[in-house]
């Protein structure tokens, strides 16, 4: 099957050769994880907690699927990486405010650490 990548223009990407932040492969999206950095890039988190960058995180992958002619109302299926799975209300505020009808199927893990 014929894989391409997919270039959002307003969402920066990791360097050459790490990875992709979107392939599309027939009719499905693939979107790596994302992290709360700006759309521009850098290295620094926006928000000081869950909710903030859980609103940046969804913000990245709604820019991600509109640049590939989809939208948040298009996603399936979802798997969140917490550090501290205690604070888990907050990321289900910030999806309660970017998602609408029937939600995506999800898996919420607590990790040790994220990248």
């Amino acid at each position: 099957m014929p894989r391409t990548r997919v270039n959002i223009p307003n969402v920066a990407e990791a360097g050459p050769g790490l990875w992709s932040n979107c392939i599309r492969a027939g009719d499905f999206l693939f979107i790596s994880g994302q992290v709360a950095r700006p759309l521009d890039g850098g290295r620094t988190l926006v928000g000081s907690n869950e909710y903030e960058q859980a609103k940046q995180i969804f913000t990245r992958i709604q820019a991600i699927c509109e640049g590939a002619g989809g939208s948040l109302a298009d996603l399936v299926k979802m798997t969140i990486f917490m550090v501290n799975i205690k604070n888990n209300t907050e990321v289900w505020r910030a999806r309660r405010e970017c998602f609408t009808g029937d939600f995506p199927a999800s898996t919420l893990v607590e990790v040790r650490s994220l990248a």
